[in-house]
């Protein structure tokens, strides 16, 4: 690196590389970056860059599949977190470390999803840092400017803001962390070093395997810093990334076809239609990154077929590139445009259509895809930007405040462009509508707005992007579903058995809309066939509470008290937060004459659900029975305040005031 001259400005300087004979531009004084000694000043102006960037998510909270994220209460215990670690089908993807955070971050601030969106950004600030330093580490000219893009190009909204994509956040700081640590490992030849380096790579596997690509990068890394690579020294220490990387990456196909869905006719795709699509995925994310407008949670999902010509135009342009950045290398020794290419190309590979990933059911591209890739463009182009400008600088230095402007033109508005993509993150309803108005063939985004407004009462609305889904995809297991639950609201039993009926023909093993079919059949009085259903379901997930609970709600009505304790017992066994199964528990107790049993339960539906007058106007008749007159008291008073017309409780009010008066007598 070129060091600041206290007498003369700044000037290219030209020289001949002993290894070639040829001329090569040497890094000139004023593309230097800022003495390291200032990096705690860039440091702190990025992180308050990012602050500012994400001010929207101190008002956002859940959206989508986060609630399948972050821990459901059968997980919430330490026996929880052990399944974490050891079940795989525990969570909705293996990355025991993310739900690991994620439990603790539920002990911490429970649902208030602030809590989650403030660790995604202090992740986000601390993968900017740990870039900066490596890019640092590497002598790369203009590394603030690339560590700033990387911090504030809008295509990173999505993983930030997304709560889900913790994964994307914890394995990026941990990329980073031992990126830099092999570095230094690399220079030292430390043991200790290498090692911490190769736990943090584990750690970032064990929080999403998309950065098994990590050892390949840093044998990109090395051949450009060295133009040759050593097979002793550079190749032979990164096996056991390599190892581990491999099999964390077949145990995630594996498990996303087995456990998340990544199977079915979406997913029968011929070598070449995944080559189509790779090419295809290549320039879009390049595009992106480029010219990051109408950027969208889902994109639309492309018709792919060999027998469309243009489609090869895609995979062809990229090949050709490819051979062009290799024509400059051995034409000019330009490596730096072919590593980024490299690293760029070979981040992507995992989610570029080669493998099954469940996300390829709704689009085969999306903007958390390519988070780290993102830096094989990002990087050239920066330090490109920066060699360029001090060769016209050199020229005519009085331009240098027209380039500054320049820059800090781009950094402003790639942040108004993230503050303001943030912004559509604040809700699920607004993220909704956002990926309608830039891809109106959604179907997922109009099934998932009937669930928002039919939660929110407006059932017309609902039933109406229910059929918009429908209409766009009849095979739409989850708009079925959702339809049904739908017509159970509005007492239309039958309607409802029809769509949850639909939803299991299209897919059998639906564990939720087999529920919802038991319920309903149950609501027409067809016990028979509703527990039919729910034995199906606990077959297909043998740790669905719910099961356990409607088949105990099923043997109560029948009468066999013993047989529903057993369900009611199985649902509590696997989540022990269940209110409504303690609730219904104490129930059967109480009548069977159990009372301090009835009463345990009774307890521990009102930890879980304090609201429930029922619960304590029961809870009351039971302490009423052990002749515990006050406490009595205390619960019908409560169920009534909760519930003023509560008549039941009433009774029990003025019958047990009654009896406190007569024993005052």
């Amino acid at each position: 690196m070129a060091k600041r001259s206290k007498h003369k400005k700044a000037a290219n300087q030209w020289i001949a590389t002993p290894a070639s004979g040829k001329t090569e531009l040497a890094p000139s004084v004023s593309s230097a970056p800022p003495e390291p000694n200032r990096d705690w000043l860039w440091g702190a102006a990025l992180i308050a860059a990012i602050l500012l960037v994400y001010t929207p998510l101190g008002q956002a909270g859940f959206i989508w599949d986060d609630d399948a994220h972050v821990t459901r209460r059968d997980l919430r215990s330490l026996e929880g977190l052990e399944r974490i670690w050891f079940d795989l089908g525990a969570t909705q993807q293996y990355y025991p470390l993310v739900h690991s955070v994620f439990w603790a971050e539920h002990r911490l601030w429970g649902d208030a999803p602030l809590g989650y969106h403030l660790v995604n950004v202090g992740l986000c600030i601390c993968s900017v840092l740990l870039l900066l330093k490596i890019l640092r580490r590497l002598e790369i000219p203009g590394a603030w400017l690339a560590a700033a893009i990387f911090a504030l190009h809008p295509v990173q909204v999505e993983s930030v803001a997304w709560i889900s994509e913790l994964k994307n956040m914890l394995s990026g700081a941990l990329y980073f962390g031992a990126a830099l640590l092999y570095l230094e490992f690399d220079r030292s030849r430390r043991v200790e070093t290498y090692a911490f380096s190769l736990l943090l790579f584990v750690l970032g596997l064990l929080s999403k395997s998309v950065i098994a690509s990590l050892p390949a990068a840093l044998l990109v890394v090395f051949w450009w810093k060295r133009g040759k690579l050593s097979v002793q020294r550079d190749a032979m220490p990164l096996i056991p990334f390599f190892t581990v990387g491999i099999i964390s990456g077949l145990l995630t196909a594996w498990v996303e076809k087995h456990f998340v869905g990544a199977e079915g006719g979406e997913f029968h795709l011929t070598p070449a239609e995944r080559g189509l699509i790779a090419g295809r995925a290549l320039w879009f994310y390049f595009g992106k990154l480029v010219w990051p407008s109408d950027l969208s949670f889902i994109y639309t999902h492309w018709d792919v077929s060999e027998m469309v010509w243009w489609q090869y135009l895609f995979p062809a342009a990229a090949l050709i590139l490819a051979a062009g950045l290799v024509w400059a290398w051995v034409r000019w020794r330009w490596r730096g445009p072919l590593a980024g290419f490299l690293f760029f190309a070979g981040t992507l590979f995992p989610a570029l259509g080669f493998f099954n990933v469940y996300p390829f059911r709704y689009s085969y591209v999306a903007d958390h895809f390519q988070y780290l890739a993102g830096l094989g463009v990002i990087v050239p182009c920066a330090a490109g930007l920066v060699r360029v400008s001090d060769w016209m600088l050199a020229k005519k230095p009085e331009m240098q405040p027209v380039f500054r402007a320049g820059v800090w033109a781009i950094l402003a508005v790639l942040s108004v462009s993230s503050w303001q993509r943030a912004w559509a993150y604040r809700d699920e309803e607004t993220l909704w509508n956002d990926t309608l108005a830039k891809n109106p063939a959604c179907w997922m985004a109009y099934g998932n707005l009937g669930v928002i407004l039919f939660q929110q009462g407006h059932i017309d609305e609902a039933v109406s992007d229910c059929q918009k889904a429908l209409a766009i995809k009849p095979d739409y297991a989850d708009a079925h579903n959702n339809l049904g639950s739908v017509f159970i609201q509005n007492g239309q039993v039958d309607e409802a058995i029809k769509q949850f009926q639909k939803a299991v023909e299209i897919n059998p093993n639906y564990v939720e809309a087999r529920n919802n079919l038991g319920g309903a059949l149950a609501q027409k009085g067809e016990l028979d066939q509703a527990m039919a259903q729910y034995e199906i379901a606990l077959k297909i997930d043998p740790d669905m509470a719910e099961s356990y609970y409607n088949l105990g709600n099923i043997f109560l009505q029948k009468g066999e008290l013993d047989e529903a304790i057993i369900r009611y017992q199985q649902a509590l066994k696997i989540d022990p937060g269940f209110a409504e199964a303690h609730y219904n528990l104490g129930n059967i107790l109480l009548q069977k004459g159990q009372i301090d049993e009835a009463i345990t339960h009774f307890q521990k539906a009102l930890e879980i659900d304090p609201n429930n007058a029922q619960a304590h106007n029961n809870f009351g008749a039971a302490l009423l029975e052990k002749g515990e007159l006050d406490q009595a008291l205390v619960h019908f008073r409560e169920a009534l305040r909760l519930y003023p017309d509560y008549d039941g409780a009433q009774k029990n009010l003025t019958r047990t005031e009654a009896m406190i008066q007569a024993r005052k007598e």
